[in-house]
């Protein structure tokens, strides 16, 4: 999409060719949103495929920085679904000799 995005973030992306769902039934609010705090193996998501809900989940602690679909939209494999800035340790700093 050609967006530049911070090296660390880590984009969630679809496991399955399906249906992209934000939230666990119509009418219901969205799983997560941007700027939302997330834990590793949280649910971020639901990918249908052949009528069976599968939970997409954040790989670590982070937070929610794109939504990049919108609700009911179909997802190839691969699509990417989020970015997610991990809350990993800061990075060290640079020693001086």
């Amino acid at each position: 999409d050609g967006v530049e995005r911070p090296s660390n973030w880590y984009c969630v992306t679809a496991p399955m060719v399906g249906t992209f769902y934000t939230s666990p039934a119509p009418g219901e609010p969205p799983f997560v949103q941007v700027g939302d705090e997330v834990a590793a193996n949280q649910t971020l998501c639901i990918v249908e495929a052949m009528k069976l809900m599968n939970e997409i989940t954040a790989e670590e602690m982070g937070t929610v920085r794109e939504v990049c679909l919108e609700d009911a939209m179909p997802v190839e494999f691969g699509t990417p679904l989020f970015y997610v800035e991990p809350h990993g340790a800061p990075a060290p700093a640079p020693e001086t000799a």
